[in-house]
């Protein structure tokens, strides 16, 4: 769906967890970016997609042990834990194949078709292309982030204070207890935020003048991953993508308000 707008805003915002790694690290990923049709020069700008959400989890599989004794050390843990960590990292790496094979350009295929990517202590070659491929990687992260500073810090104020703060009090790791529909122009959704960065409990977004809207068959249940808002000439328009199951909401409203439930 291609929706038209005045002023386009949009903030990316999510939290990757590596999950059954040699090593257990979590990464916290910004991206942003910014889209105006009311700016006279021509902007080359790529919006969020759940492509490039994908593409994070490559970023967050791809780390390594710093050393040979803590590969071994991790060998040991899962040892004792009666956990059987070859046939878990193989199961894991067979899940995340397509992606591997769709992020990851060809000189890392290899390692990936014959399942050494994760199953043993990455030789110098491999920790080489790995942490160039992260490091430009990384760099395009950077680059988005400071270009949508620079722009929201112009288009903020166009924004309702209702808004802004739906947009920068992250919601990140809400998961939707109830969406109602009161009526046509009115959708609501009941968070339980218990586990994110703001409100610590459950929350009652409700947004009025809904002219244009796409909603998810199972948001019930889904957890909130990130947002994107832009501003419109009514009011603004937003993007949510959610996790279980990877799905997107899209709306635009005239106005939100949140509740907090106590």
């Amino acid at each position: 769906m291609i929706l038209q707008q005045e002023g386009e805003i949009l903030l990316l915002q999510f939290f990757c967890v590596v999950p059954m790694n040699m090593v257990n690290l979590e990464y916290i990923f910004q991206f942003m970016r910014y889209n105006s049709t009311m700016l006279t020069e021509a902007a080359d700008l790529k919006y969020f997609t759940i492509e490039r959400y994908k593409e994070m989890q490559v970023r967050g599989y791809l780390v390594f042990p710093e050393t040979e004794m803590d590969w071994l050390n991790d060998l040991a843990w899962y040892e004792a834990e009666g956990i059987n960590i070859a046939a878990v990292s193989m199961e894991d790496l067979e899940q995340r194949k397509p992606d591997l094979l769709t992020f990851l350009p060809e000189v890392f295929h290899p390692y990936i078709h014959d399942g050494t990517l994760k199953s043993s202590y990455p030789s110098a070659e491999l920790r080489a292309i790995a942490q160039q491929w992260n490091k430009d990687y990384d760099a395009r992260t950077k680059e988005v982030g400071l270009a949508y500073r620079s722009a929201y810090s112009q288009i903020r104020a166009k924004l309702a204070e209702s808004a802004v703060q739906l947009h920068e009090k992250t919601l990140h790791d809400a998961n939707v207890k109830a969406l109602e529909r009161p009526s046509p122009d009115m959708l609501i959704l009941i968070l339980d935020c218990s586990g994110c960065y703001h409100y610590f409990t459950d929350v009652k977004i409700t947004f009025s003048g809904v002219k244009l809207h796409q909603v998810p068959d199972q948001l019930v249940g889904a957890y909130w991953l990130y947002d994107e808002i832009y501003a419109t000439e009514n009011g603004f328009e937003l993007h949510v993508l959610f996790d279980s199951p990877l799905s997107e909401l899209t709306l635009a409203a005239e106005a939100v308000s949140i509740e907090v439930l106590s």
